[in-house]
């Protein structure tokens, strides 16, 4: 079967799991926290070399202000947590995002996990957090805009090459597949420069009863997509 190399996913539906039990929102992230962690695993087990999972957006901080207290109080438990086994089993953390408005103690801890898995090659797992893909679009142009004014480059330069190894997920091959659970249809802000060619998967599974079932079913999904990047079935056919 053949296997994206790069997974990205919209873990949608915490709150709305929750609210169906009759449960607080917060009920429904740390429920979440499982299949996060089952994604993992399965990525490992089957060699996938990226998994990119969208945790926090620039837009969740319009949300009630004791659910977003409780996600950053869930981030750091998580880290703490989670540290250890992730190091241990060779993943790569990195957070992307804008980092600025987050707690100073989550901050920190952020930058440690960084430092600390820096070497690891076994998964390299991408943290959206305070991310947006316009945001991250607005802000790879105000880096390429700064080195036209300072003389490192010119306009000129400025191509879809050198702005995508200026946007956060430089340096990582782009998602093959993006998978989106809760029964929303949209990519909601998420990597758009990075997903343009990306195949689109949707279910309707709430994220905290995502299984590995349902993450094997993405992945047939996917092995059966023929993908063409523009290109006709007579021209694919004739580069393999």
């Amino acid at each position: 079967m053949t296997l994206p190399r790069h997974i990205a996913i919209i873990m949608d539906g915490n709150g709305r799991w929750a609210s169906g039990r009759g449960l607080p929102r917060q009920a429904g992230h740390k429920e979440g926290v499982e299949p996060v962690r089952m994604c993992i695993r399965e990525s490992m087990k089957r060699h996938i070399e990226a998994l990119t999972l969208f945790a926090f957006s620039s837009e969740n901080w319009g949300r009630p202000g004791d659910e977003v207290g409780a996600l950053m109080g869930l981030f750091v438990e998580a880290l703490d947590r989670e540290m250890d086994e992730l190091h241990g089993n060779g993943v790569r953390l990195l957070f992307i995002g804008e980092r600025q408005n987050f707690p100073v103690r989550l901050q920190t801890r952020m930058l440690a996990a960084e430092g600390r898995t820096a070497a690891n090659t076994a998964l390299r797992l991408q943290i959206a957090v305070g991310y947006g893909g316009r945001w991250d679009i607005a802000n790879a142009a105000r880096t390429l805009a700064g080195r036209c004014v300072s003389g490192a480059m010119s306009p000129a330069d400025i191509t879809p090459e050198t702005l995508g190894q200026a946007v956060q997920l430089a340096g990582l091959p782009d998602p093959d597949l993006f998978i989106r659970t809760g029964g929303e249809k949209r990519i909601s802000n998420f990597l758009l420069w990075n997903l343009a060619y990306t195949e689109l998967y949707f279910c309707d599974e709430l994220w905290p009863d995502f299984t590995e079932a349902g993450f094997g079913t993405a992945l047939e999904f996917f092995a059966a997509r023929k993908r063409r990047y523009g290109l006709t079935d007579a021209q694919l056919g004739a580069t393999r």
